[in-house]
């Protein structure tokens, strides 16, 4: 996390939680399978465009990775509106949002690389998100930080988790993106976005 997220220098605001819940009828699901021909979502809501998947050590979008080597999370968002706009975050490090969290295919929960000590409220306008912007996420499952390390809104920490075993696992989270206007226009809000990936370690 830190690696990306200080090096980009983006910053972000924390939102009202959402995500956990059950599914609702106007959840919108993309799923990949290590079947799946392409390994990356790929999608593209009223303008705004996102990319979802994981990378091998060689950083290459991928659905089945070798036991005992690393992966990474990575999420972009990409404004191809004629508007300029102010992005939200908050899914990014939400304790209430499944975002690079891991789980088995028995549903138990592995955790994810890294854990919010303490967060900031800096205000939207921090967030410009101009035609053409990219917003990147990326983090390491193993990240082998030592110490706590301060980031726009916060300070984080590593979990340190180990590389995965054999076997058959899936990420994904569930939100409803928050894009705000100027002051006389309304936000523009996505549905609940369900972003879902199946992978394999072999």
């Amino acid at each position: 996390m830190k690696k990306i997220f200080v090096r980009t220098s983006i910053a972000f605001l924390l939102l009202p939680l959402m995500g956990t819940g059950c599914e609702k009828e106007d959840d919108v699901l993309w799923e990949l399978s290590p079947e799946s021909k392409n390994p990356v979502i790929h999608k593209e809501v009223d303008g705004i465009e996102f990319k979802f998947c994981l990378l091998n050590e060689q950083g290459e979008p991928a659905t089945t990775l070798n036991e005992g080597d690393n992966f990474s999370f990575f999420f972009s968002v990409t404004n191809n509106r004629k508007e300029k706009l102010i992005f939200d975050p908050g899914f990014a490090y939400s304790k209430e949002v499944d975002f690079c969290r891991v789980y088995n295919i028995e549903t138990q929960n592995m955790g994810r690389p890294y854990q919010l000590i303490t967060a900031l409220d800096i205000g939207s306008g921090a967030y410009p998100f101009n035609t053409g912007k990219i917003y990147v996420f990326k983090e390491p499952w193993i990240d082998q930080q030592n110490s706590v390390w301060y980031w726009e809104n916060g300070t984080y920490e590593s979990t340190h988790r180990e590389p995965l075993t054999k076997g058959n696992y899936y990420t994904g989270f569930k939100y409803r993106f928050r894009f705000a206007r100027n002051h006389e226009e309304s936000a523009l809000y996505t549905d609940t976005l369900n972003f879902k990936i199946n992978f394999k370690i072999q």
